[in-house]
């Protein structure tokens, strides 16, 4: 069965909570400032709303008047990458989550989505290279393990594989993702038991690929 990679907007809320913040630093600005920014935030909101109601274009185009605001707002580039990325517009989804990066390059799971994407695209040794600089970031970002893990195994690096996911799994026990992904490694290499028993603990932690 062909491995699953982790979906970034599936976890994406827990990634914004921060933008509670932006309010309170729009209050520091001046009024002017203030009222732009808030703007933009409410674009961004809105964004996040119609995305979890699976309305994607409509997301992207919220996210697309928030930068308009404010061209440097880092979050909504990220988020409309996600979008993006959900519609399976894995360039553009690049383009946008290197402007992320570009306006800030120290948030490690903009460098996970990136490899993702990437790894969608075939373009594995660039994916590794992105999810090394997440982990790189943050040496316990469980999903930029797995993402690495993937990008090994589909480059038939099996046993490099099982050890990125090894680390994924250390890190947290019930990324169902990553049991999968290190099943279909373990049979790669023909350790069938081993292969079986990582499919059923994905299968218990709710994997359905």
């Amino acid at each position: 069965m062909e491995g699953r990679l982790w979906r970034p907007l599936s976890r994406m809320v827990e990634a914004n909570k921060h933008i509670f913040v932006k309010h309170f630093l729009c209050l520091m600005r001046s009024m002017t400032s203030a009222q732009c920014q808030q703007t933009a935030v409410d674009w961004y909101n809105k964004g996040l709303a119609l995305y979890y109601q699976g309305k994607h274009d409509e997301a992207i185009k919220a996210y697309d008047e928030a930068i308009m605001l404010d061209p440097n707002y880092a979050d909504a580039w990220y988020n409309k990458g996600g979008a993006l990325y959900a519609q399976g517009k894995y360039d553009d989804a690049i383009k946008a989550f290197d402007k992320a990066i570009e306006l800030n390059p120290d948030y490690t799971m903009t460098w996970n989505n990136k490899g993702c994407a990437l790894v969608l695209l075939g373009k594995y040794d660039e994916a590794i290279q992105a999810c090394n600089k997440s982990i790189e970031l943050d040496s316990n970002n469980a999903y930029a393990w797995d993402s690495k893990g993937e990008a090994l195994r589909r480059q038939g690096k099996y046993k490099e594989a099982i050890q990125a996911l090894d680390k994924t799994i250390e890190l947290d026990l019930n990324l169902a993702d990553a049991w999968n992904n290190k099943s279909e490694a373990l049979k790669a290499l023909g350790r069938t038991t081993e292969s079986n028993a990582a499919f059923a603990k994905a299968k218990e932690l709710g994997y359905t690929g």
